[in-house]
């Protein structure tokens, strides 16, 4: 029973994470991991809050499991409860091509953050809840996607810092749509949110790919008076360069950029110290900080003497107001590559995927569809499941064991049977070894012998009557039939035994399937009960309750299938032991009646046998016996 009940938790266990789904009506999802450990990312400093960028296409998404317009598309946390926000910069269905952000609230450092990505619902729920403006945090001040076509860049925060003018928009950037920089600044106007006080803390990325190399080319800058900002590209050489009071201050020369390739770079000021990083990895570093500027921001020029503007493709431009972990700033380089060795960001296997496919099949879209009542159904016929295996394999199992050795103590019994005085003997060792005739080893097989039971109950019967009656190896005929009895009375025991918790088996047999079917009708008025609270039907949304309603009963069925197999094969096996014992009765009753009636038939014929003492044979022996003690004439006349 105890290894029932840890079965039973165990089931009970794997209902509860088979039934921890976020939301029936959404019937795929897919589990997401951030990777960070050394054989993803590889990054050991601090990463916090971060924005994801998921890339969806035919290899990793079933566009035509869901809504269009991906308006069914719902990101979940870990512990499938709380939703996570995120936008779409670009979604092309019949291209089977998106783009999403997602924000992250904690991704640590060498360790895996994972989360959920549902999908697969066209019910009336699956509404469009994408929400940049709550993806990024108030430190986040600017991000352009450049997704526009013929016009300003828009900015996806609540700060509202779109540019002034439309820009020559790129089809095929790195993520989604980009920029071509022709050698024109854009300009992004002065505001509150993008001013920068002296020495404040700040980060700047964006994604460029080089067509040629260009000397002193400015991707962005900002001037005001004697103060400046700029951050560009020259001759290959990523560079920051800050000039104030003290003058003007660049960072040094690293080994350049590859032309025709897309690149990460980014500037992150904290303090007394500015520094640049090239696709995740520190490329330079300048002492002191920003300059203090509330003046516009140029896209892709400057203003200053001999600069020119920057001849380049831009892509995802994020300006913050603080100093982002290097770690964010990496992990942001890797998954937004889209570099297909990348192991940073792993995608499993859908789970679910309904009458379209997918890697769950059909049943994960049952299961996933299951309410509170039909998963109470599962588990309690789970449990009762769990029960009558439990009963019939420890039932076989004790009656293979019976059979094993009854077989064994008949056999020996045949050799007892013609000669029983080991069962009168008194000793004890001499009936338990079958008048020695079995060693310990074979009495140890023997003990799980109903039948070698029975015959104790016999032998110590015959030691009884034989220590009471004190007679030569003679028992009466109402000895034998106490004996019997006692017999008959084991037998009954023996058959208890053997027939405990059989009865569950019954219970399972007939109780599963009517509790199956009982799951199955509260779940079909679940289901139409849902369909009328909605107004509307759709077969969608009616099929997977329908469904995972019918479950139930299959539960029940496959329930008492096992059951009543398993319970036949048992009842023959128990009328076979009991049969064994039956003949074993019978054959040892009559043996002993043979053996032990005999010295008892002999006593009662010498007894009808025998001549009556009248008063005339008194006298003639008494006579006789004066006769040869004495004379005859002496004899007195009162004894004649």
């Amino acid at each position: 029973m105890n290894r029932l009940l840890i079965l039973f938790l165990l089931v009970l266990g794997a209902s509860a994470q088979a039934g921890d789904w976020w939301d029936k009506e959404w019937t795929i999802r897919k589990k997401i991991t951030v990777d960070t450990t050394a054989k993803g990312a590889a990054i050991d400093d601090p990463i916090g809050t971060t924005v994801a960028l998921i890339r969806l296409h035919s290899g990793n998404y079933k566009f035509e499991a869901g809504r269009e317009d991906l308006s069914d598309l719902r990101f979940v946390a870990d512990d499938n409860k709380t939703l996570l926000t995120y936008h779409f910069e670009r979604v092309e269905a019949q291209l089977q091509d998106a783009f999403v952000w997602v924000k992250l609230p904690e991704v640590k450092p060498g360790a895996s953050t994972t989360f959920w990505l549902y999908y697969g619902n066209t019910g009336p729920k699956a509404v469009n809840v994408s929400d940049s403006k709550a993806t990024y945090d108030a430190d986040t001040v600017l991000v352009y996607h450049f997704g526009e076509r013929n016009a300003p860049p828009s900015d996806f925060t609540k700060n509202g810092n779109n540019a002034q003018a439309a820009g020559v928009g790129l089809d095929g950037a790195l993520i989604g749509g980009g920029l071509r920089l022709l050698g024109a600044p854009l300009t992004v106007p002065a505001a509150e949110s993008l001013g920068w006080k002296d020495g404040a803390p700040a980060t700047i990325s964006f994604w460029f790919k080089l067509p040629v190399l260009q000397p002193k080319g400015v991707a962005l800058s900002r001037r005001e008076d004697d103060r400046g900002f700029a951050m560009g590209i020259d001759n290959g050489i990523p560079y920051v360069e800050v000039t104030d009071a003290s003058g003007t201050r660049r960072t040094p020369a690293g080994a350049p950029v590859a032309v025709g390739t897309w690149s990460h770079l980014a500037m992150v000021a904290e303090g007394g110290k500015i520094t640049l990083l090239l696709n995740g990895v520190s490329y330079g570093t300048v002492t002191g900080g920003l300059p203090a500027l509330a003046g516009p921001l140029l896209i892709g020029g400057d203003t200053v003497e001999g600069a020119t503007g920057l001849k380049a493709e831009l892509d995802e431009l994020v300006v913050s107001k603080v100093a982002r972990p290097l770690g964010a700033l990496k992990l942001a380089a890797l998954t937004q590559g889209g570099d297909p060795a990348s192991k940073a960001m792993v995608f499993a296997d859908d789970e679910g995927g309904g009458s379209g496919g997918g890697h769950g099949g059909h049943m994960d879209v049952i299961v996933n569809s299951l309410t509170l009542d039909g998963w109470l159904t599962i588990v309690i016929l789970a449990f009762m499941a769990a029960l009558s295996w439990y009963v019939m394999f420890t039932k076989v199992g004790y009656l293979n064991k019976v059979s094993k050795g009854n077989q064994l103590f008949m056999k020996e019994w045949g050799k007892l049977a013609s000669d029983l005085t080991a069962l009168d003997s008194g000793d004890g060792a001499s009936i338990k070894s079958l008048g020695g005739r079995v060693d310990e080893k074979g009495q140890r097989a023997l003990r799980k012998s109903s039948v070698y039971r029975l015959y104790h109950i016999g032998s110590e019967e015959i030691r009884h009557r034989m220590a009471v009656e004190h007679s030569d190896r003679a028992l009466s005929g109402r000895s034998i039939q106490a004996i019997r009895a006692a017999l008959d009375g084991g037998l009954v025991r023996e058959k208890q035994v053997i027939d405990r918790l059989i009865v569950l088996l019954t219970i399972c047999i007939s109780g599963g399937p009517f509790l199956g079917l009982l799951g199955t009708v509260v779940g079909v008025m679940s289901t139409f009960a849902g369909v009328a609270a909605a107004g509307e039907v759709n077969v969608n949304a009616i099929a997977p309750g329908i469904a995972a309603a019918l479950l139930a009963t299959v539960a029940g069925l496959a329930v008492a299938i096992p059951a009543l197999f398993g319970y036949n094969y048992i009842l023959s096996r128990v009328k076979e032991a009991t049969a064994d014992m039956h003949v074993f009765i019978d054959e040892f009753v009559t043996k002993m009646a043979e053996f032990y009636s005999g010295k008892e038939e002999e006593r009662a014929a010498a007894r009808t046998n025998a001549v009556p003492l009248t008063a005339a044979s008194l006298m003639a022996l008494l006579q006789n016996y004066y006769r040869a003690n004495h004379n005859a004439e002496n004899t007195p006349a009162t004894v004649r």
